[in-house]
Parts: structure tokens; C-alpha cells; sequence
């Protein structure tokens, strides 16, 4: 064989082994995180499962006021008082998913801007409870919804038979009735509406604005900041402009079941991060990434501050005594929902490519 040729074959017999060598290579053929696998557990394990349990107890919620409205006793009082905080607590887990179906359309703002604005002005109520007049699709979002529910039917400085007989007046009892109705017609309309929406959701699987993911995520970091900034830091007088406590903004101040609320809907913020399957979640998508396992562990290590923060106070405090006579373990509690806010917002967004498409003023 002349030179040339045996050179030939050599240059041929080395490409061979490099595109051998290639195809073996695992970095290579390592898929991509799978966006619709992750979509796909997101609604079947998360979203659909909470407007199920939000209607569920949104629908006893109804049935009891019925019930109290057609034969006012301190007995269905009561029956009525744990049917709202039982749709309460059931709202934390749907309240974080305001897109699609949820999301603001024409004049209506998001589900939780209609259903859950908080503090609800007495002003507004005690107008309508005197002219009997109210319209529960207008612009006074703060005079309808859970919390105007609440304000009918809890009163700290008044006792159960007291407030029975409020609802002697006729008028009252169609009030409470209309509420309830709304808050249950709301989102009954949104959980049917993702029988049709599920399939949607799963295959706008990208991570540009207005993507599945995309919407996910901000609605992700949007309703964590809400638990900071408006849950926390607001009634304890720490955003910018405050110069004093403000227990009267609390979410569920009659009730007095404020921080019981915060921290479930915080739990809830958390297992949607972490997925019920890792590897289709946030948390799994993060590990992919360049820089992420190193995130995730930063954000466990806060995480777990947090549990310890949350755990050490008793569930069932009254938050509004605490912030004016000992604020400062919900101090303390703040300070570590901001520390946490970089990972859950600015890092994480960064290294998965999502752009946080909402302004919270925070600088985070």
C-alpha cells in the first residue's frame, strides 16, 4: 500500500473512533429536563386538587349559611364560623395559582384579588348592611369575597348570641347568603374551566413570557412575596413608608386565625417547590441547570430556618396581640422570609431563564 493510502486510512480509522467516542459520551446524550413531565405533575398533584378542595369547602361554606340564615341559632353559628375557616384554610393552596383560567380577564382581576382582598373596609360593608344594597360584581373587591364573610360572622368584642342576633334583620341574612354564593360560583367557574385549560397548560411547556412555566413561577415568587410583604410585613409596620405597627391590615384579623393562614399558605408555597416527585418539579428543574444544586441547597438550608421559625410559634396565635405587645419573633420570622426572597426570585429566575414579568417594589 503507498503512504498516501495508509495515511489515508489512518485520518479515516481515528474519526471513526471520535464519533465512536461521541456517541458514548453520557454528557452528550443526557436529555434535557422535561418541562411537560413537570407540567404535568403541576396540575395533576397541585393545581386541580386545590380548586377541588377550595369548592368543596367553599360549597359546606354555602350549605352552612344556609342553614344559619334559615333558622339563626348560637349552634349554626358555629357550624358556619368552622365551615369559613375550614374554606380559608382550603384558599391558601388554590390562591396561588392566578393565571389561565384565574387570571384577570376584562374588569375582573385575578381570583385572589376577587375572592381574598384583604382588609375589607368596614366602611364599605356597614354601607350596604344599612341600605341593603351591594353588587358582588363590581369594583369594591374590599367589600366582598372570604373576608367580608368573615367580617359578618366573627366579632372579637362580641359574644355568639350577640352576633345571632344581627341576623334578625332579613336583609343581613341575603347579604351573607349572596357572599358565600359568589365565593362559591367563582371558583366553581375556574375549576371546571381546567378540565379544558389542563391540556393547554401541559403543552405551553417553553419558559419565555407567557409560557406555562413562565406563569407558574411568577405566580410561584408573587405569592411568596404576598405572605412577606402583605401577611407579615405590612401589619408589623416594617415596608417602606411605615413609621408604626399595623395590626388592622392582617388577613382574617376577626377570626383572629392570621398566622394559621400565613403559614399555610407558606407550606404550600413550599411543596410546590419541591414537587411531590422531585425530579418534575422546581427544586429538580434547578439540579439541571449550571449552578443549581448549589441554589438548592442554599434555599434547604433557609428553608429549614424558616420551618423552625414558623414551628416555634403556636398555630392558633392571636397575631394582632403579638405585633403591638411582643412583635419580635414575627420580626425575626420576616427578616428570614426576606433572606429567602433572593433564592426563590432573583437567583432562581435567573438560572432557569424565566423572566419575573411582575413589579413588587421589593428590589429583590
Amino acid at each position: 500500500m503507498k503512504k498516501s493510502g495508509i495515511l489515508l486510512f489512518c485520518l479515516v480509522a481515528v474519526l471513526i473512533g471520535v464519533v465512536a467516542c461521541k456517541k458514548d459520551d453520557p454528557e452528550e446524550t443526557k436529555p434535557g429536563f422535561d418541562r411537560v413531565a413537570m407540567l404535568t405533575a403541576y396540575r395533576d398533584q397541585f393545581i386541580v386538587p386545590a380548586y377541588q378542595e377550595a369548592l368543596s369547602k367553599s360549597t359546606s361554606l354555602r350549605d352552612a349559611a344556609q342553614a344559619f340564615t334559615a333558622a339563626p341559632s348560637t349552634e349554626l353559628l358555629g357550624s358556619l364560623q368552622s365551615a369559613w375557616i375550614d374554606a380559608a384554610v382550603a384558599w391558601q393552596q388554590a390562591c396561588m395559582y392566578n393565571f389561565g383560567p384565574a387570571g384577570e380577564s376584562g374588569i375582573l382581576k385575578s381570583l385572589q384579588e376577587e375572592l381574598a382582598t384583604f382588609p375589607v373596609s368596614e366602611t364599605k360593608l356597614n354601607s350596604i348592611l344599612s341600605t341593603g344594597t351591594w353588587n358582588t360584581s363590581d369594583f369594591n373587591r374590599d367589600a366582598r369575597g372570604f373576608y367580608a364573610i368573615e367580617y359578618l360572622i366573627f366579632d372579637p368584642l362580641s359574644d355568639a348570641q350577640t352576633l345571632v342576633e344581627r341576623f334578625n334583620a332579613q336583609m343581613r341574612r341575603d347579604f351573607l347568603v349572596a357572599l358565600c354564593n359568589d365565593v362559591r360560583n367563582r371558583i366553581s367557574t375556574v375549576q371546571n374551566a381546567w378540565s379544558s385549560y389542563g391540556s393547554e397548560f401541559i403543552s405551553n411547556s417553553g419558559t419565555d413570557a407567557g409560557s406555562s412555566v413562565a406563569l407558574l413561577y411568577n405566580e410561584f415568587v408573587k405569592s411568596y412575596e404576598a405572605i412577606k410583604n402583605f401577611k407579615f410585613g405590612l401589619p408589623l409596620g416594617l415596608r417602606p413608608g411605615q413609621t408604626a405597627v399595623a395590626p388592622e391590615l392582617l388577613e382574617a384579623r376577626y377570626s383572629k386565625i392570621s398566622f394559621r393562614l400565613a403559614k399555610a399558605h407558606y407550606n404550600h408555597i413550599v411543596n410546590l417547590y419541591r414537587g411531590v416527585d422531585e425530579s418534575k418539579s422546581f427544586k429538580g428543574y434547578l439540579k439541571t441547570v449550571t449552578g443549581g444544586e448549589a441554589l438548592v441547597t442554599e434555599t434547604e438550608t433557609q428553608l429549614s430556618v424558616l420551618a423552625g421559625q414558623f414551628n416555634a410559634l403556636d398555630e392558633n396565635l392571636d397575631m394582632a396581640d403579638r405585633i403591638v405587645n411582643n412583635p419580635q419573633a414575627l420580626i425575626d420570622l420576616h427578616t428570614e422570609l426576606q433572606k429567602n426572597t433572593k433564592n426563590f426570585k432573583s437567583d432562581m429566575s435567573s438560572l432557569l431563564g424565566i423572566a419575573i414579568t411582575f413589579t413588587s417594589g421589593d428590589g429583590d
